[in-house]
């Protein structure tokens, strides 16, 4: 019984494990998606800091999202990290069109990271880490783990790891914004591109060096 058992959490261990992996390799998207994530930011930095014209810059941007969907929906390989950055490019468009400052097209990435950062803190606080709900999703129960105390502390761990990214972004991005204005979107740009997908690795990396580390095994719920 005690062979048995002890069978059953590593294999736990190791679908977690294993379902933490396929969301790293899922955010990453390999080089290619974070080129795709890339280049319509490095696009319309370069061209507002040689035109100085936001309406070009953003439709040369633009541009280069869609040529890159097109590729991909060619390929029929998947689209996701092309629509991911098309849909931020028009969220920054509709920001920017309105107040006509090219530094707001980044202003909804701050809000987005400031947001993200305050829901995965009250997610912690509350005791419901949103990881958690990804290892839920291996015992086919997505509340379950919360029934076991070193799941949770496991979860939260992540979580924090997951939410550091996002306050670093706002704290180093957000006085660059409010002081520098439009002679800062050289700035706003390169601090995007170099904040994007490397903080982002760099967390999901140490949260599959915490699961490597531990053995907190995910248990069904009890019936």
């Amino acid at each position: 019984m005690s062979e048995e058992m002890t069978t059953t959490e590593q294999a736990a261990h190791e679908t977690v494990e294993a379902a933490i992996r396929a969301q790293l390799a899922k955010a990453f998207g390999g080089i290619r998606g974070v080129i795709e994530a890339a280049v319509p930011t490095a696009v319309f930095t370069v061209m507002w800091i040689t035109t100085a014209q936001l309406n070009l810059s953003l439709i040369v941007s633009v541009a280069t999202s869609a040529l890159l969907l097109v590729v991909r929906l060619v390929q029929r390989s998947t689209p996701q990290y092309v629509v991911n950055s098309l849909i931020g490019i028009g969220i920054g468009w509709f920001f920017a069109s309105r107040t006509g400052e090219a530094k707001d097209v980044y202003l909804p990435g701050i809000l987005y990271n400031a947001g993200y950062a305050v829901a995965m803190l009250i997610s912690v606080v509350t005791r419901w880490p949103v990881v958690g709900f990804l290892i839920g999703s291996v015992t086919g129960d997505p509340t379950a783990w919360r029934k076991d105390p070193a799941v949770v502390r496991l979860c939260s761990r992540l979580t924090w790891l997951l939410m550091i990214p996002c306050v670093i972004r706002v704290a180093v991005q957000a006085p660059v914004y409010l002081i520098g204005g439009n002679d800062a979107v050289a700035e706003l740009g390169i601090l995007k591109i170099v904040m994007g997908w490397p903080l982002q690795v760099a967390a999901l990396g140490a949260m599959a060096w915490v699961l490597a580390r531990g053995r907190t095994p995910v248990r069904p719920a009890a019936s």
